[in-house]
């Protein structure tokens, strides 16, 4: 029976996750048109240095850099066991004239590496542009809602008074933060550049008949043709594996600020207070057709734990490198590094679609609050009751009595919320029934909730978003 592609392991991060865009950084594709690239920009370099290298060279590989002859390169991958050579090999086919300049003075971690530094880059710019699009829908949210109260918590247990909106720039805060630092990471992101096979360049220097100025030269070049803005100032054979490990714990601190939130969003959601979108023939169980699973935020908790454990992959290949390099970090960093970056993508793909379309069901929330807003207006009455002329210590034993006994007959009784009408009944209390009920508005007790949403947008969000021009990006879900 012939083999069909479902007769074999495919990663759900292909097939139910990733979206293509960020799938294409990590494919072959992508990986060995830049070492294609790579290739080009020496040679440039070399040629304008000085060695024997040729226009018509250059130009035979700038006509062949984007049709990689795969089955070639195959073919002769196993009879040598080296990817690169095996590509060298297959370039050189549709390069005759190039061949003998190919890889001219580079060893493997030439193309690999500064590879690996390409996909870092345009990896990191997909995450950039999709946080921020969560950060635009949170931003909306968190206007719409900056008012509107609704209980705090601390323990998961009732506090004080937030606001709906107030709550959402928690959410924001820590993901703007992880934007910061992956720009931080960019910011500072160099090339390998030409290193040579311990990091020494000396083959370079052999090329060059012993000039170091034109061995540095040829690495500024390099970096200057690929748009970074420089290289790293030293290394072995490899870049420093702290690299990667930097990187990757940027990406769990992504996964680690996307996982709150969905956390969160199911803890509301059960209360009944917020919902994640949810379609029109959405099927939230097998057995209980009423029920609306967060599936969503479900699916981003999965694949955050997922991100966050990942992280320490690259953080043992970083302490594990001997010396000038050991290759039991390449078949690592193939899976490692590709699949956070593919499992933070798919966090984002879905955290932009919840952000984009949650439902607030603001009776609930306003019913809730109402639930406990005797319980945090005691402090007010006590203090309108001693401006009155109460015995401050006395009213506060009252306070402590009624609400015992309010709280006792909600849980035990599974009655309503009686303790305003025990105050009011209480003749040691100097108010009137309208005085007392005049502090029953829950925006007397949310602080400066509102004010902070206003002022967090516009001090740490909006020069955010300024950063990146509104793509309209929407997050859709491949299942």
């Amino acid at each position: 029976m012939a083999e069909t592609r479902h007769d074999g392991y495919i990663s759900p991060l292909s097939t139910r996750y990733a979206s293509a865009e960020m799938q294409a950084v990590f494919s072959d594709n992508f990986k060995f048109r830049a070492w294609r690239r790579l290739w080009i920009s020496l040679a440039k370099a070399e040629m304008a240095l000085g060695l024997p290298v040729t226009e018509e060279q250059i130009a035979e590989m700038e006509a062949h850099k984007d049709d990689v002859n795969y089955e070639v390169a195959e073919a002769r991958e196993k009879e040598v066991r080296h990817d690169v050579m095996a590509h060298v090999y297959a370039f050189g086919k549709q390069c005759p004239n190039a061949e003998p300049i190919i890889h001219l003075g580079a060893t493997s971690c030439y193309v690999g590496d500064n590879a690996d530094v390409l996909a870092l880059r345009e990896a990191s710019k997909i995450v950039l542009k999709k946080a921020a699009q969560v950060l635009r829908n949170l931003k909306a949210f968190s206007e719409k809602y900056r008012a509107l109260p609704c209980l705090g918590y601390t323990h998961l247990q009732p506090a004080q008074l937030t606001t709906v909106g107030k709550r959402a720039t928690l959410w924001m805060y820590e993901l703007s933060s992880d934007i910061e630092e992956l720009e931080h990471r960019l910011d500072k992101l160099l090339l390998l550049g030409s290193k040579g096979t311990t990091g020494t360049q000396a083959s370079f220097l052999e090329l060059f008949g012993g000039d170091h100025e034109k061995v540095k030269k040829l690495d500024r070049m390099i970096a200057d043709d690929l748009g970074f803005p420089g290289t790293v100032a030293v290394s072995g054979q490899t870049y420093s594996r702290k690299v990667d490990a930097n990187f990757l714990a940027t990406l769990s601190g992504f996964a680690q600020s996307a996982y709150k939130f969905a956390n969160d969003m199911r803890i509301l959601q059960s209360f009944e207070e917020l919902e994640e979108p949810f379609e029109a023939h959405q099927i939230g169980s097998s057995a209980m057709p009423y029920k609306r699973n967060p599936m969503r935020c479900e699916r981003i908790c999965a694949l955050a734990r997922y991100v966050i454990v990942d992280e320490l992959n690259p953080a043992l290949t970083a302490g594990t490198q001997w010396f000038e390099r050991t290759l039991d970090d390449s078949a690592n960093r193939r899976i490692s590094t590709a699949e956070a970056f593919l499992a933070v993508d798919a966090i984002l793909n879905i955290y932009m679609n919840v952000t984009s379309g949650i439902v607030v069901y603001d009776r609930v929330i306003d019913r809730r609050v109402r639930e406990k807003l005797p319980f945090m207006a005691t402090e007010n009455i006590l203090m309108k009751s001693v401006k009155a002329g109460g015995d401050r210590q006395a009213l506060h034993e009252r306070l402590r009595v009624h609400s015992h006994a309010a709280a006792a007959h909600v849980k035990l009784e599974g009655g309503k919320n009686d303790l305003l009408e025990r105050i009011k009944a209480d003749p040691a209390f100097p108010l009137g029934a309208d005085e007392i009920d005049a502090v029953l508005d829950p925006a007397l007790y949310v602080g400066r909730a509102p004010e902070q949403v206003d002022e967090f947008v516009s001090s740490v969000i909006d020069p955010i978003l300024a950063r990146y021009p509104d793509a309209n990006l929407v997050g859709e879900l491949n299942v």
